[in-house]
């Protein structure tokens, strides 16, 4: 055991788990890594680290400046966590769209949130373009640095090491990775890494099946949080990906609550819906692959919503 010398040298190195009750019989072997396990419990910390990093390495990002950003929840939860680790003030556009648990948690680590309503509390690409506007025009304040995830393409490099770590727990042997797209980022930065260990490896992106713009469909209002944003994102690249699966929303939501009951594992409707897909995957590729795939964030952040509400 190491002793970290701040909470940011806590992010990464997360645990890999192979799932033992909801994968058909004859099917591949799932293996899912645990990112609830970074400090705030999503992925997102490694690509809030990375943009922040960066930012101060070039001088975009100044001490006592305030960072701006549009985000559903996890985004800005990292943000927090980052800023209040390297002493920045941090104001989130966000929306009542998503779980008033990610709310929470930002408030908590000191953000300023200016909320953006929905519509009826659905994740829409007009909600999207509405935040992005808002935290358009918040960045124009003196002394703001705006993130801008959706165009930020140091986040991609966030997610190298996350590869990295894949590769070694499976030892090389990983021979599919599904992930679910909202950035775009952490599907790219992964399959970058992947792919040049082994250029055969597939890489399987995943969307909401009621706004399957990236298959070809027509966009439309969903409540699988963190992705799907109704249009194609600014850093997705399709030449790393073989495959897209769209995944409605309840079909996510109950496999997140049979990854409860069934594995103990306790995350939100993201990972339900990679988990899904990434069942689907395993079915065609036999019992001798091994598939990976994230927990992209913990079932904490989903307490107050009708995923695991009484």
């Amino acid at each position: 055991m190491t002793v970290a010398g701040n909470i940011l040298q806590a992010i990464g190195n997360t645990s890999l788990v192979q799932l033992r009750n909801v994968v058909p019989p004859g099917y591949a072997k799932i293996f899912v890594k645990l990112e609830w396990e970074n400090p705030t419990g999503s992925m997102k910390d490694r690509a809030a680290q990375a943009m922040i990093s960066k930012a101060e390495e070039d001088g975009r990002l100044k001490p006592g400046d305030t960072i701006v950003e549009y985000t559903g929840g996890s985004t800005g939860i990292s943000l927090a966590l980052v800023c209040v680790a390297k002493g920045y003030r941090l104001h989130i556009i966000t929306s009542d769209a998503f779980s008033q648990d990610k709310l929470n948690q930002m408030a908590a680590f000191g953000a300023e949130l200016t909320m953006v309503p929905s519509e009826g509390g659905l994740t829409t690409k007009k909600l999207i373009l509405d935040m992005i506007e808002a935290a358009k025009e918040a960045s124009k304040r003196p002394h703001t640095y705006w993130t801008d995830q959706l165009n930020n393409a140091d986040s991609i490099k966030g997610y190298y090491p996350l590869a990295e770590e894949i590769w070694k727990q499976t030892n090389g042997g990983i021979d599919a990775f599904v992930h679910s797209v909202g950035t775009a980022a952490s599907s790219r930065g992964v399959a970058t890494v992947l792919k040049r260990y082994k250029p055969k490896l597939k890489m399987i992106a995943v969307e909401p099946g009621e706004s399957a713009v990236l298959s070809g469909g027509q966009a439309g209002p969903h409540k699988i949080e963190g992705v799907g944003i109704g249009y194609t994102p600014p850093l997705w690249e399709p030449s790393l990906v073989d495959e897209i699966i769209a995944v409605n929303t309840d079909d996510a939501k109950a496999m997140a609550r049979r990854l409860a009951r069934e594995e103990g594992l306790f995350a939100g409707t993201s990972s339900g819906a990679n988990v899904l897909a990434a069942i689907r995957i395993a079915e065609r590729l036999g019992p001798d692959a091994k598939i990976v795939t994230l927990m992209c964030d913990s079932g904490l952040k989903y307490l107050s919503t009708d995923v695991y509400r009484r």
